[in-house]
């Protein structure tokens, strides 16, 4: 958790920084330019998502809402959530804040189906392709985009050069209230003709995304017990989960840092997505690299690595690369091989490793599931 007085320092950082050009000779300071920058942005970010976030896809472009008026860009994250990205512009800091919440109002009530058809009719405006949404999201983030994942939550993202420090404190106090708000402050410098952007979070998007989880359509309590989602495959084995007892993420941050919720002594319900729930058990250490992590078998401590040829746990990126797999040791207290799935229709589903589900078919999956595996 950030505090408040780490993040006002984030917030000084974010408005006021610089870039220097150090050379063997000399250390100079880049020039800051000023531009239209936001109108610039908006098609920067269009084509590249990935100057906000990875993890982010572009899935409409000046959004017509039933308020006639228009979103600047939406775009969905590898979870399902829907992120409105809205540009200052020639809005005031407090414009854009109230427009921002207006829109997630109108965002919340969209059912799949509709946030299909802003998808398709913006892939026939602005691009030759005319796939779904559903092959696109697959083409970007090698993963099935469930129906029930498409709009679970939303988040608000706010783009500017710069905000007046009343707004600032109206964002700060909004995400502390669990509204999922963020801004992005982007600066440009340019030397000999090149320009360059830097960009800096207001709050640590970290902190968004779980409050995005909690605002849910139809949101419960969290019940203190987290949701898994085990990615079996060429990049992470079930059989050596069940075997030697784990749960995993890797290939990029946005996978991997969801387990650092875990505490010891966490109870974690482990869903393999199209498959089906698999186990239930007790966080016996916090998350650490794949590699550092050791089990025994015949006497001897070995580490995935050593013990498996089941998969690659991002072998490849164990150095120097935040897409390297973590691991978290589970004592099962019921555990099932994957052909043995448990998989029902209204059972709860979510893309991310680790989350604190709030929607009311948690309590349902659980409680159903506790009957079947006959656990308390």
């Amino acid at each position: 958790m950030i505090t408040n007085r780490k993040r006002n320092e984030m917030i000084i950082m974010a408005i006021k920084h610089g870039i220097w050009r150090v050379t063997d000779d000399e250390v100079r300071e880049v020039k800051n330019v000023t531009l239209d920058l936001e109108i610039e942005l908006e098609k920067i970010i269009q084509s590249n998502p990935a100057i906000l976030d990875d993890n982010w896809m572009i899935i409409g472009r000046q959004v017509m809402t039933e308020f006639n008026t228009y979103i600047d860009l939406l775009a969905i994250d590898n979870s399902g959530s829907i992120i409105i990205i809205e540009l200052k512009k020639h809005k005031t800091s407090r414009e854009v804040v109230a427009q921002g919440l207006d829109y997630a109002s109108w965002i919340k009530s969209l059912s799949a189906s509709q946030i299909s058809a802003i998808y398709e009719a913006y892939i026939v405006r602005y691009s030759q392709k005319q796939n779904s949404l559903e092959d696109a999201y697959y083409e970007k983030f090698k993963i099935k985009l469930e129906e029930e994942s498409i709009n679970h939550s939303h988040q608000i993202v706010i783009v500017a050069a710069e905000l007046d420090s009343s707004t600032e404190r109206i964002v700060e106090y909004l995400s502390d209230s669990l509204i999922p708000i963020n801004v992005i402050f982007f600066t440009v410098f340019e030397e000999e003709s090149t320009k360059y952007i830097s960009r800096a979070w207001m709050i640590d998007p970290q902190e968004t995304l779980d409050n995005a989880s909690t605002v849910v359509k139809d949101k419960e309590p969290w019940n203190g017990e987290y949701y898994v989602s085990f990615g079996d495959g060429i990049s992470r084995s079930w059989s050596d989960a069940l075997k030697y007892g784990f749960i995993s993420g890797g290939g990029g941050e946005w996978y991997s840092r969801t387990l650092n919720q875990l505490s010891i002594g966490d109870r974690v319900w482990v869903n393999i997505p199209g498959v089906g729930y698999v186990g239930v058990g007790k966080v016996t250490d916090t998350a650490k690299k794949a590699d550092e992590v050791f089990f025994e078998e015949n006497g001897v401590e070995q580490n995935i690595y050593q013990l498996s040829n089941n998969a690659s746990y991002y072998k490849e990126f164990l150095y120097g690369d935040d897409r390297v797999e973590f691991i978290v040791k589970v004592q099962w207290i019921k555990a099932l091989p994957a052909n043995e799935a448990i998989s029902e229709i209204g059972f709860f589903g979510n893309q991310n490793t680790v989350c604190k589900p709030r929607a009311s078919k948690w309590m349902h999956t659980i409680n159903r599931l506790k009957g079947i595996w006959q656990i308390q």
